[in-house]
C-alpha cells in the first residue's frame, strides 16, 4: 500500500503525517508513507489545498486534517 501525504510542511500537513503513521503503526499494515511537498506535482495531481492525503492514487481527503477513525476506514478496504 502507497500512502502519499501531499503539503509544504505546515502544521497541519505535520499533524497529517503523524495522525496516518500512528493508525498505519496500530493496524499492523504493510504501508509506504510518502511526503510530496513539490508544489507542481501536487498541481498535477489536481490538489488545490494541503494536506492531501492519497491511498494508492485515490484521493481521500483534501484541506483538513483527517481523523484517526477516517484513516482506519481508508487502510482496512
Amino acid at each position: 500500500m502507497k500512502i502519499e501525504i501531499f503539503g509544504p510542511g505546515c502544521a497541519k500537513c505535520q499533524k497529517t503525517s503523524q495522525e496516518v503513521e500512528k493508525v498505519v503503526k496500530q493496524l499492523g499494515i504493510d504501508a509506504t508513507v510518502e511526503h510530496v511537498t513539490d508544489i507542481d506535482t501536487m498541481v498535477n495531481r489536481g490538489v488545490m489545498f494541503t494536506p492531501a492525503v492519497f491511498i494508492d492514487g485515490e484521493k481521500k481527503i483534501e484541506g483538513k486534517v483527517p481523523k484517526p477513525s477516517d484513516i482506519e476506514k481508508w487502510l482496512k478496504k
